[in-house]
């Protein structure tokens, strides 16, 4: 009987073993990574936003957001105090953030003298063209640092994302003298959850990007987009963080140093 127990005790304690490492390896980041990703989220509509929140904890990793006050699919804004705890939860989480300008401010080209033509999506001046010298520019940035040190008690780090993607010399060096980095994306770290779900369908989406992505990407999603029909992160984002850590991925934070040049967009 002696015998018979220490065998059935080597053999339970092997597959609690063997469960735990199974367990450990689908949903923490593993120490045998030799690649790294940078998962970036953009703010957005904010409709898939507690559950991307809910996957990146679930996977024990963290991602980079870069927050403007877009409309909500509430009908609010995303840096209204109502969005504050959720905002306080990242943070607490150990997520990074950097600024999408507050207005959500969109290149147009570049201006006389050093300046730049932007026009805001939201705000008092929405859908206007307006000129931007580099003090009126850096306000905009710091405009989200301001108001995320008041919902959190901690400031940005110092980077910040052009809407769209898109920029110019004469506005990257605008950022940099204000102090931001800009983080754009590499061309396979377009994540496309704002595509048309009708022409490109998750399934699609997921498979390219499991395997396009390679060591150093800056990857890009949102929190929510109006134009898709169907969902992007409840049904990509997971299966997608697996897919790359079974690819030996790690998970990294913005700004690092990394091999793909962080000023790529679509």
């Amino acid at each position: 009987m002696k015998r018979n127990h220490i065998v059935y005790r080597i053999v339970y304690l092997t597959a609690a073993l063997l469960l735990g490492c199974f367990s450990f390896g689908s949903s923490a980041q593993t120490s045998s990574c030799n690649k790294t990703v940078y998962l970036t989220f953009d703010t957005g509509n904010m409709s898939v936003a507690h559950q991307v929140d809910e996957i990146l904890k679930r996977q024990n990793i963290k991602a980079t957001f870069f927050l403007a006050n877009e409309k909500t699919y509430r009908g609010d804004f995303a840096l209204d105090d109502a969005w504050k705890p959720f905002w306080q939860e990242l943070a607490k989480e150990g997520h990074h953030f950097g600024s999408h300008t507050y207005d959500h401010l969109y290149f147009v080209k570049d201006g006389p003298k050093g300046e730049v033509f932007e026009k805001s999506q939201f705000g008092p001046k929405a859908g206007v063209t307006v000129l931007y010298n580099e003090a009126a520019m850096c306000k905009e940035i710091r405009r989200v640092d301001q108001r995320f040190q008041e919902m959190t008690n901690q400031p940005l780090q110092k980077i910040w994302r052009a809407p769209g993607g898109k920029t110019s010399p004469t506005l990257i060096r605008m950022g940099e003298m204000c102090g931001y980095q800009h983080i754009g994306w590499a061309p396979a770290g377009f994540l496309g959850d704002e595509l048309p779900s009708d022409k490109y369908p998750n399934a699609g989406l997921l498979q390219k990007a499991s395997h396009d992505i390679q060591d150093g990407d800056i990857t890009m999603a949102h929190l929510g987009i109006w134009s898709r029909k169907d969902p992007w992160a409840p049904a990509v984002l997971e299966q997608l963080i697996i897919n790359l850590k079974q690819r030996g991925f790690c998970f990294g934070l913005l700004p690092a140093a990394h091999k793909k040049s962080a000023d790529q967009s679509k």
